[in-house]
């Protein structure tokens, strides 16, 4: 929990992970471009108070992130989004073992996401059904730019991710998690493309479909999309850190975002260990529209309380205390809706 002049914020951090990038765990000269890249993003965007040193920035562990997260960064609950790579690490990227038994271990404040590649065909799937027995996730965190063997990439649409969103609905997993941002060394910028977000949305309306990084550098498509789907949200991952650097650009990302989607589909993560959420939870609470950037309301304060946590928080059922709530609002016949809500309005 976060307070600042009187408000109290629950605070969830939707998109973090527990990763390996040390030398032995990297399987070709791809692994370290692509930790490499990640360091950059860290290192360039960050205060410089905030920065880590290479070595450390490899590896984190279990208790470093349990001190970084929920001693000093305000968080109380935070969501695994692993990225697997395999084609890059020897064990993975996204460590699911020690992720799932830290989450296993602190139930009230992680939640561990999972992964699959439907590249994997129909063994695959009896993969995904005998994770999902083990460990029961409610969501999947997808790559769709993932090297596996001769391909460099997948789409939503293609026939054997329907195959597997299929068996997600029949296993209850519901928060489909798709990198839909910037590129990293050495994966495809195309492979991103927010496009295939519309069509599985559209066939797959039971389903949440949470586009990472808000399609950046695509802003305006994943916009456009949003607006139309109600189940397709916005994680905040990766435009958070402009806050400090590109204060403008950032002011324009959320103002965009706020008069598209809206308030009520978007979440706030740090993408640990990129970034650390303290500084970034600070620096939202405080941050405001430049009074010359018209176009764009204000940001108040309860919006900032659903961006911050309330908005994940409802859809992963998290317990919030009582006081840290806001009054429910009235379905509208536009805009920012609940799935169910709309379809019943175009009937």
């Amino acid at each position: 929990m976060y307070t600042k002049d009187g408000e109290s914020y629950y605070i969830v951090d939707a998109h973090i992970a527990l990763w390996d990038a040390r030398p032995e765990n990297q399987r070709n000269i791809h692994g370290k471009q692509f930790i490499d890249c990640f360091y950059d993003y860290h290192r360039n965007l960050s205060p410089e108070s905030e920065v880590w040193g290479y070595d450390e920035y490899l590896y984190q562990g279990g208790q470093r992130l349990m001190k970084d997260l929920f001693e000093d960064g305000y968080v109380d609950h935070a969501i695994f989004q692993p990225a697997h790579l395999g084609e890059f690490y020897n064990n993975g990227f996204g460590q699911t073992e020690e992720a799932f038994e830290l989450a296993k271990a602190n139930p009230g404040k992680l939640t561990y996401n999972h992964h699959f590649d439907p590249r994997n065909g129909e063994q695959g799937l009896d993969q995904l059904r005998a994770d999902h027995e083990k460990m029961g996730f409610k969501g999947v965190k997808l790559y769709t730019a993932e090297w596996h063997g001769e391909s460099r990439g997948w789409k939503l649409t293609d026939p054997w991710a329907y195959k597997y969103f299929e068996e997600c609905r029949k296993l209850g997993i519901t928060n489909i998690h798709i990198h839909k941002g910037p590129t990293i060394r050495p994966l495809d910028r195309d492979a991103f493309d927010v496009a295939d977000i519309d069509h599985v949305a559209t066939d797959f309306t039971d389903l949440n479909f949470i586009v990472e990084h808000v399609g950046l550098p695509r802003l305006e498509d994943y916009c456009w999309i949003a607006t139309q789907e109600p189940n397709v949200y916005g994680g905040l991952a990766v435009a958070m850190p402009f806050i400090h650097t590109r204060p403008r650009y950032f002011a324009q990302i959320m103002g965009e975002l706020l008069y598209w989607v809206g308030e009520d589909r978007l979440f706030f993560s740090s993408d640990y260990a990129i970034w650390t959420p303290k500084w970034l939870v600070e620096k939202f609470v405080d941050f405001q529209i430049p009074e010359d950037m018209t176009e764009y309301a204000p940001i108040g304060t309860d919006t900032k309380k659903k961006i911050l946590g309330l908005n994940a928080a409802k859809m992963y059922g998290l317990d919030v205390p009582e006081h840290l709530r806001l009054p429910e609002a009235d379905e509208t016949a536009t805009g920012p809706r609940e799935p169910a809500a709309a379809d019943l309005a175009t009937v």
